[in-house]
């Protein structure tokens, strides 16, 4: 039992909040509250979530239809939603210092990427905002109680099967479409683990800042490819106009 309290507790501060024993829906509908909540503060963007199912004998979890609203100066309404979020706690961790999740997938979410004409992009200003709201995290001495928390670390974080759509229209392009490899990201926390209530911040931003420099590179080719075409066009006219010139 004492196991089971603890790691009730584990999940109610990743997703930010303080340890309270509650009945399983109860329990999964504060963890839902709390999501919604300290997302919503640290990326300043509305943050929902469909349905939480823990299963804690388990060790095990599933976050359902998780959805970060796009910052108002961008069109799409999300910037990123997910189907299912999988847990898999490490049961053996939960009588030591270092509590352990072993894995953490996020399978096939979406990500819209705008970048604009200026050179700023949604996801980049959401990155700047969870720095600016995390900063005293980082920077702020423990108290004691602080010293009390849970310490987390996550073995292993995945983004599979991430659909990206690559918005150039204020660009004078258009959109672009691409499913990603795999992204898998590991030792999350660092050997010595983070604070449990640090760690929500910690995985969205590894997860938008993977999305982003993929984009990135996204964007790139796509703009290198259509200078190639332009290029390949503008020959074509050349000699195209020679041509009418030598036959005329």
């Amino acid at each position: 039992m004492k196991k089971l309290i603890l790691l009730v507790g584990v999940l109610v501060l990743i997703a930010g909040g303080a340890f309270i024993f509650l009945s399983g829906d109860a329990i999964n509908a504060l963890i839902k509250t709390k999501i919604e909540q300290v997302g919503s503060d640290v990326t300043e963007q509305s943050v929902t979530v469909n349905r939480v199912d823990m299963k804690l004998l388990k060790g095990a979890g599933t976050i359902n239809g998780l959805v970060l609203a796009n910052p108002s100066s961008y069109s799409a309404p999300s910037v990123f939603s997910l189907n299912e979020i999988t847990l898999d706690i490490n049961l053996k961790s939960l009588g030591t210092d270092l509590i352990v999740i072993d894995q953490i997938i996020i399978d096939k979410p979406e990500a819209v990427v705008e970048f604009t004409e200026n050179g700023n992009a949604n996801i980049k200003d959401l990155l700047a905002a969870i720095k600016k709201n995390t900063a005293s995290d980082n920077t702020a001495v423990e108290s004691e109680s602080e010293q009390a928390e849970p310490i987390i670390r996550v073995n292993k974080f995945v983004l599979a099967g991430v659909s990206l759509t690559v918005d150039l229209t204020k660009l004078g392009n258009k959109s672009h479409q691409a499913i990603l490899a795999d992204i898998q990201l590991s030792n999350i926390g660092g050997e010595s683990g983070m604070p449990a209530s640090q760690l929500g911040a910690e995985l969205v931003k590894q997860a938008l800042s993977s999305i982003w420099q993929q984009a990135k590179a996204e964007q790139a080719d796509i703009l290198k490819e259509e200078a190639k075409d332009k290029i390949k066009e503008k020959a074509k006219e050349k000699l195209g106009g020679l041509l009418d010139k030598l036959n005329g």
